[in-house]
């Protein structure tokens, strides 16, 4: 009889155990279910990267406190960091999760908050200090460049007897790592980067079962992030300018649309700049189209080495360029356009110096619409020529 009851509680407990583990599966099924959905919702890039995170750092995803992604560059010579989710440190945690749990926010809410956080001129403290991070391809990168270079995640613990040699590795001291499972990703043979997770908050242990279903999770990520770049990569060919490479006419327009209708809603200023290239016609004339087309792409790379991360540089139409600005008023465009102007006028081609005409309006100011917009920044460029050239008119 006490035999039968000692198998019956073993039995029982055996249950118990499988029970336990078929939610545990369940609950990971399901979370990968709503994953492959929202990552179905879009191919931006950004968005793919967000929802990716997300659903590693959400409560009801895989629950790590943060997540951060790294990609290659182009040229394969650098890691950069794209993005990152979760708390910049543990005095910011708390506040962060409280807000979640007292909005009931889910993992689709969480995903949904993104288009939120991008309207928002201030990005959270961990996604901005992540974009700052960059680690050449090479040795002295530490584990980024071991990891790049392995098929499978690495656990590691600096606490630990063989964890203690990467106390000092540059990913370690930046992120103040203490255990963290970083794992590389790869899609057709090719490297696009680095997901990285730690749980720097609650400093719970990761487990083998978390490294399992992270590693599941990660080829999944990877063939969404590789989808994205692909579909990313033939829109900017779409709406690129073949000669100069900066946006084309119809990108402009486009732009200038979203920028003006947030800063409608924000209430915020917005500048057109437009750029000519004085006398352009006795230029090619005198040396040539192609060394006319020399002076397009020289222009193009004065203009983005004299513009800001945020502004939208585009070929308007033959030697005629334009930049909108966003969260600028009339005497910030002044600065940017007379640093421009300043940045050609001292430049050489053909052993001849080239100039520009530059005009200028801004929103509310000059104009309520995008077409009046257009219209006063152009009126302002010709009376720039007018005027005698080499000079910025405001509208």
């Amino acid at each position: 009889m006490l035999i039968q009851v000692v198998y019956l509680m073993e039995n029982q407990d055996n249950i118990h155990k499988l029970e336990h583990e078929l939610e545990k599966a369940r609950s990971q099924f399901y979370i990968f279910y709503e994953l492959t959905q929202a990552m179905r919702t879009t191919l931006r890039l950004e968005e793919i990267a967000y929802i990716i995170l997300t659903g590693l750092t959400a409560h009801h995803g895989l629950g790590f406190n943060r997540a951060v992604l790294f990609l290659v560059d182009e040229r394969k010579e650098n890691i950069n960091g794209f993005m990152g989710i979760g708390p910049m440190d543990t005095s910011e945690a708390n506040p962060i999760w409280k807000a979640i749990e007292k909005n009931k926010m889910d993992l689709y809410s969480l995903i949904q908050n993104y288009h939120s956080i991008k309207k928002d001129p201030q990005k959270p403290k961990f996604i901005e200090f992540v974009q700052t991070l960059q680690f050449p391809l090479t040795a002295e990168s530490g584990i980024m460049y071991e990891t790049i270079h392995e098929v499978a995640p690495l656990h590691i613990d600096i606490t630990s007897e063989a964890g203690k040699k990467y106390a000092y590795d540059p990913i370690v001291t930046k992120l103040s790592l203490k255990e963290f499972v970083i794992a590389p990703l790869w899609s057709s043979g090719n490297p696009l980067g680095i997901i990285l997770v730690d749980n720097c908050v609650t400093q719970k242990s990761i487990t083998e079962e978390n490294r399992k279903i992270l590693a599941m999770f990660i080829n999944q990520a990877a063939g969404a992030i590789e989808n994205s770049k692909i579909f990313e990569n033939t829109l900017f060919k779409a709406h690129t300018d073949s000669l100069t490479n900066l946006w084309n006419y119809g990108y402009f327009q486009y732009k200038l649309d979203e920028e003006l209708m947030r800063a409608k809603n924000n209430g915020a200023k917005i500048s057109v700049v437009m750029v000519d290239i004085d006398d352009f016609k006795k230029f090619n004339d005198a040396y040539g189209h192609q060394n006319g087309d020399d002076a397009l792409k020289l222009l193009a790379k004065l203009l983005k080495e004299n513009a800001r991360k945020i502004d939208v540089i585009a070929r308007y139409g033959g030697e005629e360029f334009t930049l909108i600005l966003p969260h600028t008023n009339r005497e910030e465009a002044v600065i940017i356009a007379e640093r421009i102007r300043q940045a050609v006028e001292s430049s050489e081609i053909c052993n001849s110096r080239l100039t520009v005409s530059i005009g200028i309006a801004s929103f509310d100011e000059d104009a309520k619409d995008k077409e009046e917009l257009i219209r006063k920044a152009d009126i302002a460029l010709y009376r720039a020529k007018r005027e005698g050239k080499n000079r910025i008119i405001l509208a």
